[in-house]
């Protein structure tokens, strides 16, 4: 198996990468969908949550509002340091169980983790390269406020949360750009398919 980590910034297309990937045989795991499973009602995620941040941050169901708690947190770093030390341990827990299944169900297979703050949380020493979903900051804003419906400058304080893209690059192994037409982005990642899976194949005749 080798262990590629996908990251990017905030709506760089991150998610759109990676089911690519999945479509060319990838095994995934999502790291956002873990954390939507660490927050459901009733985990001491979400009991810690709901300690700090009161019932305001809840909806009907009793279910987290995400949108809610982010614009708590993206106009607070204290706050946003908080969610993170909540939520990140029982993340972290839960991925590294999902490794250990796949390693032993899928023993050749090309595991992609989708990771937002990889570089951030430091955790390229994971993985066997790490790949980088870039596209410029003035593109992110856009797509933050189109697909949140938020203003610009809650989509610059959401961007100014995380370390900026440009600096990312370097930190990479790979990097796709995804500023252009979705054909130009899947040819980037058939490309970089290819070198991956014969990296593979050189891992397994060792």
């Amino acid at each position: 198996m080798i262990h590629i980590g996908l990251t990017g910034g905030i709506a760089t297309g991150k998610s759109t990468v990676a089911k690519m990937f999945e479509e060319k045989g990838a095994t995934l795991i999502n790291l956002d969908q873990i954390a939507h499973k660490a927050i459901s009602p009733g985990k001491q995620a979400w009991k810690k949550i709901r300690e700090i941040f009161g019932d305001s941050v809840l909806q009907p169901d009793k279910s987290i509002n995400r949108e809610k708690l982010a614009k708590i947190v993206f106009q607070n770093k204290e706050q946003l340091k908080k969610l993170e030390e909540i939520i990140h341990p029982e993340v972290i827990r839960m991925w590294q169980e999902k490794i250990e299944t796949i390693s032993r169900e899928k023993p050749k297979t090309i595991l992609i983790s989708e990771i937002p703050l990889l570089f951030e949380k430091k955790l390229a020493y994971n993985f066997d390269a790490t790949v980088l979903v870039y596209a410029p900051p003035q593109i992110q804003i856009s797509r933050i406020m189109e697909r949140d419906g938020i203003t610009r400058e809650e989509a610059e304080k959401r961007l100014a949360a995380q370390l900026p893209i440009d600096e990312k690059v370097s930190l990479a192994t790979y990097v796709i750009y995804n500023d252009g037409s979705l054909e130009k982005t899947r040819q980037q990642v058939e490309q970089l398919w290819d070198k991956l899976v014969f990296k593979l194949k050189q891992k397994n005749t060792r």
